[in-house]
């Protein structure tokens, strides 16, 4: 878990201070800092939290029209939790994925916009695929882990997804 440190307002991770060395002659402590130049090299780290997609079918709005172009977010603490005090969750948890979705796809073609009501006549094939792309994106990115064949030593990547949203 990575937490956003302090004197970090955009979040990025802080370069920590260099250790300390001891010179030979005193026994005094003095930082050993890399060379000026090496430290400009450093670029920024900008945290990404908007990840554009393409549904594969499409939403249909009252008028006919088809929206597959959207954007969803990097989910929150909050955006896990408030769903799971709905009623309908309550009485349905299948349907936290539904309400989950609604909070962090803040675009979808030229809709006004998305919510829960949206996700709810989405076509299960669009619906699937967008649990899936929550799960990569709020697992930094993917889901796949680098393994090795026990019989015959060859390295392969296997998918780790398959959880529900909101479980993690």
């Amino acid at each position: 878990m990575r937490r956003k440190a302090a004197g970090t307002p955009d979040g990025g991770t802080a370069v920590a201070a260099p250790p300390a060395t001891r010179t030979a002659a005193a026994g005094a402590e003095t930082p050993a800092s890399p060379p000026a130049a090496a430290q400009d090299d450093i670029p920024p780290r900008a945290l990404r939290t908007e990840f554009p997609f393409q549904l594969p079918r499409g939403y249909v709005d009252e008028a006919g029209t088809v929206h597959r172009d959207g954007v969803m977010r990097l989910s929150t603490a909050r955006d896990e939790l408030i769903p799971l005090r709905d009623v309908r969750v309550q009485e349905n948890p299948a349907y936290l994925s539904v309400v989950l979705l609604g909070r962090v796809i803040t675009r979808l073609g030229t809709l006004p916009s998305v919510h829960d009501g949206t996700v709810e006549n989405l076509f299960a094939s669009d619906l699937a695929f967008l649990q899936d792309f929550y799960r990569q994106i709020n697992a930094e990115g993917h889901t796949r882990a680098a393994v090795q064949c026990p019989h015959c030593s060859e390295p392969f990547e296997v998918e780790l997804g398959g959880s529900r949203l909101g479980e993690s």
